[in-house]
């Protein structure tokens, strides 16, 4: 028993439940599949209450938050709906300092890094959680660097992932850091998912990520870009058809999209990739032509620095047809 990692899982009221049952089950997925424990794991939540998760199913603790002493393996704090009333819970937030002190490793899921920020375990350090709230805890924070794109960050012994699913990538990185591969593989594969997306692989694409521009003139600019990826894009190109300098296109997308022309092309076409590697059976030079990428080369590039893998990687676990690639 003393071998065992000793993993405590932090709930409170309307926390997540599969921010928290994706650390859990995948945990003891790993200690069947192992053939012996090696992780021992505790839900944990103040007073010892059950935990009233945000999709309205309670969870039974098995661990008192105030009670609980180290040394621990793994400190994780689950999110969801209720973070910000745990990050303003003084009580909450210091015996999470506390266990933190005692921890090898420190992890959050989700809106849970909230609640390590306001420990001020963050500080000075990048962190990730859910895109839709990185702006929000970023303003609140300003001493931590809130990335809202990576599926999870590692900084030292400090694990924050982005929401919900992405609990599943970072306890698969943890099995396979603390006992191999092997195992790690072996586990994804019951839960049927990738193994695993790499940590700074993007949360989702850009054309979900966002609403469309407001401003007319940028909208179709976007739609243009998006329908038409092995056009010629440049700015000076796109800034003619608009009808507007290319300085004046350049504010107008800073301010709608958040990012140059050039650099919402550049996205755009890495984003277009994705479909023909999966529903097709083009070779990658054929699809960089498509999306616009001068070659192979480049679209590797782009692509690996948008998704943390190869597109050829990519087209060969995630396409149905990619068993016909070259």
């Amino acid at each position: 028993m003393t071998d065992l990692r000793r993993v405590v899982v932090v709930g409170y009221p309307a926390a997540e439940l599969l921010d928290i049952a994706c650390v859990t089950t995948t945990l003891e997925m790993a200690n069947w599949l192992h053939g012996s424990a090696v992780y021992r794991v505790s839900l944990a939540s103040p007073g010892g209450a059950p935990i009233h998760t945000a999709c309205g199913l309670s969870l039974d603790s098995k661990a008192t938050l105030e009670r609980l002493t180290g040394p621990l393996d793994t400190l994780l704090v689950s999110g969801g709906p209720g973070y910000v009333d745990a990050m303003n819970d003084p009580g909450l937030v210091a015996h999470v300092r506390r266990l933190a002190r005692e921890s090898r490793r420190i992890a959050s899921v989700c809106t849970g890094a909230g609640i390590l920020a306001a420990t001020g375990l963050l500080n000075g350090r990048r962190a990730a959680t859910h895109w839709e709230q990185s702006a929000a805890l970023a303003a609140r924070y300003p001493a931590v660097e809130f990335d809202g794109d990576p599926i999870y960050v590692a900084d030292g012994n400090v694990f924050t992932s982005a929401g919900v699913t992405a609990a599943l990538d970072l306890t698969l990185a943890f099995i396979e850091t603390d006992v191999g591969a092997d195992l790690a593989r072996a586990v994804s594969r019951h839960p049927v998912t990738y193994l695993q997306r790499p940590g700074n692989q993007a949360q989702m694409s850009m054309f979900t990520a966002a609403p469309p521009p407001t401003h007319s003139l940028v909208r179709r600019t976007v739609e243009y870009i998006t329908g038409h990826p092995d056009a010629d894009l440049s700015t000076a190109v796109l800034a003619v058809r608009a009808g507007v300098s290319e300085r004046h296109l350049t504010r107008l997308f800073s301010a709608q999209v958040g990012v140059t022309p050039g650099r919402f092309v550049r996205r755009a076409r890495t984003e277009a990739a994705p479909q023909l590697l999966t529903s097709t059976v083009l070779p990658v030079e054929a699809v960089a032509a498509r999306c616009g990428f001068g070659s192979a080369e480049t679209l590797r590039q782009a692509f690996q620095s948008r998704f943390g893998v190869t597109p050829s990687h990519y087209g060969v676990t995630q396409g149905s047809t990619a068993g016909s690639r070259r």
